[in-house]
Parts: structure tokens; sequence; C-alpha cells
């Protein structure tokens, strides 16, 4: 199995999860037909993860439930901690927005409205 990077295209990533979801339904067995019943899907909608085309993201969950990996999507984006100075200014607030990017000084350090520069 190849690794997944930021340098390969969209298609090589597809086509690399499409060989890892058919090696998970293998392991367990499976035919397409099984695991579309299993997930709620059609077997059109397997065999086009499988060979890495683009599906909806909810059928792809599916298809993860179904091979009990659901747990796995946790590994994507992991819930981030707030440092401890977060989490005293946060207390118990959950951060809703981004921030604002602060409007930098001019040169001589003074503050000017943005049509006098």
């Amino acid at each position: 199995m190849a690794k997944i990077e930021n340098q390969n295209t969209d298609a090589a990533i597809l086509a690399e999860l499409g060989k890892r979801l058919t090696q998970a339904r293998l392991d367990r067995n499976l035919t397409q037909e099984e695991l579309a019943d299993a997930a709620g899907v059609s077997k059109r909608t397997i065999e086009r993860l499988e060979t890495g085309q683009s599906i909806q993201l909810s059928n792809l969950i599916r298809a993860f439930r179904a091979l009990n990996l659901l747990q796995n999507l946790d590994h994507l984006i992991p819930q981030t901690a707030a440092s401890p100075i977060e989490q005293l200014k946060l207390r118990g607030k959950e951060r809703r927005r981004a921030s604002s990017r602060k409007v930098p000084l001019t040169a001589s350090g003074q503050w000017t409205w943005a049509e006098n520069k």
C-alpha cells in the first residue's frame, strides 16, 4: 500500500483509499454485493469507491460503518485540545468563529486610516 501524502493528486489518494477499502472488504470475506447490502448502498457505489471514483461522503461513511472501521475516521482530523491559557480564557465557552487578522501598524508606528496610505 502506498502512503497518502500532500504531494499525491486527488485521483491518487482516491485510488489508494479504494485499494484499502477493497482489502478491508476482502479481509472480512465479503463480496461487493454483501458490503453494499450491509452499508445500504448500491453495488455500483462500492465499485466506484473501490476503483477510486468520486462518491458522496455519506456513502463512504456507510461503507466504513459496515466494515466496522468508523472509529478510524477519528484519526482524519483529531480533536485539538486548547492550551491551558486558552482553557482559562474560554472557561467552558466553545469557540464559534475565527478571530480577525490584526491590522499592522505603519512603518512610523502610528495608526492611520486605510485611505491615508
